[in-house]
């Protein structure tokens, strides 16, 4: 990674003067509501400088919400936020040169290529990172000059990442960073992160890929129905025995639970989860029935992972046809570092 590749002090104050002992982020029983619609509910959870936090949920469950309200975006109806101990709405002005916001789509000039609009954005901070070693540190370089409309999706994401690090943020947002990214992408946001962590800055991300989740984050926190329905760190949350396996979709699996001896529920189409512990018993049973109904076995996983963890509490939720948690998204066009240069995309 460049050496002068953003970097976050983790206990250093910054411009706005916040506690050096504060955490990065203190949510504390937000709730967020739209007219009659209540999209987070006394959700309340905390990260600290240099933690990854991953924010996970189905579509409506409230985390677009909470992080817009984290940005200072949007007016929560009740509870306390804070972001490097100040808060974002209050202390918007004094908050933006200090966090980083990447968005999943929108907001960079269609004509500009990435050179040129990483350039234009380093000109709103004091002391912004170099833009030629942020094209480096995403794996940008070939397509420098290429405008914003004719580059891949993938890189569109790898640019939208790069401008929420150009300001050397304390706090990052980050809303679905791999999403329709490559491999070589990944490993490119994977080092990002990584590098953030070990400069101690605080990340917050949220998304649907739960292998990603699971490999990047310190902590996770399931958001179901505007709640907290679970929270820990990968470890805790994948902790205990557990017995999961693939075979043809639409198994009963009532018949099968009653078997073995112990409930099994079907995920995504396909994959099951045996609930208990993976006993030698259970196994045999369920292989046997298998045989009988003449159900090909694959992919037999003893152990829980964090996939297993977030079925068991969302079960199979159908995605919200506005893909958000009920409310306008004031997101849309603003820029990624937090500041508003021009109508891009509005």
């Amino acid at each position: 990674m460049p050496a002068d590749a953003p970097t976050a002090p983790a206990s250093a104050p910054g411009p706005g003067g916040a506690d050096p002992g504060a955490p990065a982020i203190e949510c504390e029983d937000l709730v967020v509501r739209y007219g009659s619609v209540t999209a987070v509910d006394g959700l309340s959870f905390r990260a600290d400088a240099g933690q990854v936090l991953a924010l996970l949920g189905p579509n409506g469950a409230g985390k677009t919400s909470t992080v817009e309200s984290l940005e200072g975006y949007r007016r929560p109806a009740g509870g306390r936020i804070r972001v490097l101990g100040r808060d974002p709405l209050a202390d918007h002005r004094a908050l933006t040169p200090r966090i980083g916001v990447m968005l999943q789509r929108g907001g960079v000039y269609p004509m500009l290529g990435p050179r040129r609009v990483l350039r234009l954005f380093a000109a709103y901070y004091r002391d912004p990172a170099d833009p030629e070693a942020l094209l480096d540190l995403v794996s940008l370089r070939a397509v420098a000059d290429t405008p914003w409309r004719h580059l891949s999706g993938g890189e569109q994401q790898r640019l939208s990442l790069a401008l929420a690090l150009v300001g050397r943020p304390e706090v990052v947002f980050l809303d679905e960073p791999t999403a329709g990214v490559d491999p070589q992408g990944r490993i490119a946001v994977r080092a990002v992160v990584a590098g953030l962590r070990e400069r101690g800055a605080c990340v917050l991300l949220t998304t649907h890929e739960l292998a990603e989740a699971e490999r990047l984050a310190d902590q996770v926190v399931i958001v179901h129905h505007g709640r907290a329905a679970a929270a820990g760190s990968p470890d805790e949350l994948t902790s205990g025995s557990a017995l999961s396996f693939g075979a043809p979709p639409g198994l009963d699996v009532a018949a099968l639970g009653a078997t073995v001896g112990a409930a099994v529920t079907e995920g995504p189409p396909g994959r099951y989860l045996v609930a208990g512990d993976a006993t030698p018993t259970i196994t045999a049973a369920l292989t046997a029935w298998l045989a009988d109904h003449d159900a090909p076995l694959s992919d037999l996983r003893t152990g829980r992972s964090l996939e297993d963890t977030y079925l068991a509490i969302v079960g199979e939720v159908g995605a919200d046809p506005d893909g958000g948690d009920g409310g306008p998204g004031p997101r849309a066009g603003r820029r990624a570092g937090g500041r508003r240069p021009g109508r891009t995309g509005r």
